[in-house]
């Protein structure tokens, strides 16, 4: 109760400014408030934080993506990421313009959908890739037919199909493709006063650019918003294990394979005798039978050897390995 005065201290201040010995300017506030506006229609669920984690998802999508791209256009693909935003959704659908674009991917096992808006000169080279053309988008834009919705649809199963690795250390997902939509009014699925996180990447399909934009509503990844920030995310990363990723790479090297050669031994004749050379002849190596074989690995001289048989066909028995520093 120390700031509440009693009267006889009323009266001495009353006294005292009315007599000049204090100035009411000593008294005023020095620190102003600072005021910051809010916008109640478009509230700020998405921190700097977010988009920035959004943006390291999206990078990694669009490095996946330029590897995918090429092997279904045959032709070289860069994708990357130029900006990152939260917007209301009425904003996003009234930025479209028809003919669109868009591929409505669910985003199981989260609820709800994304969309994954692609510019209509991209659409129109992708069709004419595939098709066996150069890749060349239209000159004047006209409706996708339904021929070329089929055959986008490839395209975007495919995309579908690379976001559940680069979401791995936010969510488990599993996400399809649903359809494609051609009309922006048909692409009103949630509240137009819906915050959602809108990624824009740029694409470039051999000489054709273009965008392509993510539209995220915040509803669908509110579950996991908590995990969308650098500081969770790069601790996920220390904390994998890498004997998954020994294990990868060991069991991708088995499958590779590699041409192994022996050199039974090495000779000089005419091109007399060679050309005259039939069925029987004996060929004098500058090998004896007891010397040991040398071994390529590809190019590489790995092993030495003696010759031999197994189950009634030739065969090298490995006696030594020829290190790096040999």
């Amino acid at each position: 109760m120390g700031d509440v005065l009693s009267q006889k201290e009323i009266d001495d201040l009353l006294k005292a400014f009315s007599t000049g010995e204090l100035d009411a300017d000593e008294f005023k506030e020095t620190n102003e408030v600072v005021v910051k506006n809010y916008d109640f229609s478009r509230p700020s669920k998405f921190s700097k934080e977010h988009l920035r984690t959004l943006e390291i998802i999206f990078e990694h999508f669009g490095r996946l993506l330029s590897t995918h791209f090429p092997g279904y256009l045959r032709v070289n693909t860069q994708l990357e990421v130029v900006n990152s935003e939260a917007i209301i959704y009425a904003e996003f659908t009234n930025a479209l313009s028809n003919p669109v674009l868009l591929g409505m991917i669910d985003f199981t096992p989260l609820e709800g959908s994304i969309i994954v808006e692609l510019s209509d000169n991209i659409g129109f080279a992708i069709v004419d890739r595939m098709l066996g053309g150069s890749g060349v988008p239209l000159e004047k834009t006209r409706n996708f037919t339904e021929i070329e919705i089929t055959i986008l649809e490839r395209i975007f199963v495919m995309i579908t199909n690379q976001l559940a690795e680069p979401w791995g250390n936010v969510a488990n997902l599993e996400p399809h493709f649903t359809r494609i939509e051609t009309n922006s009014q048909f692409a009103q699925f949630i509240s137009p006063n819906e915050m959602v996180a809108l990624i824009t990447m740029s694409i470039k399909i051999g000489n054709v650019e273009g965008m392509m934009n993510i539209c995220i509503p915040y509803a669908v990844i509110e579950p996991v918003i908590d995990k969308l920030n650098t500081k969770y995310w790069y601790s996920t990363l220390q904390e994998k294990d890498d004997t998954s990723y020994k294990e990868f790479i060991e069991v991708a090297i088995q499958k590779a394979k590699i041409p192994i050669r022996t050199i039974l031994g090495k000779s000089i004749i005419s091109v007399n005798d060679y050309i005259n050379m039939t069925k029987g002849d004996i060929i004098r190596l500058d090998k004896k039978i007891t010397d040991e074989l040398d071994i390529y690995v590809g190019n590489i001289y790995k092993f030495t050897g003696m010759p031999g048989e197994s189950s009634d066909s030739y065969a090298v028995k490995i006696s030594s390995v020829i290190r790096e520093e040999q």
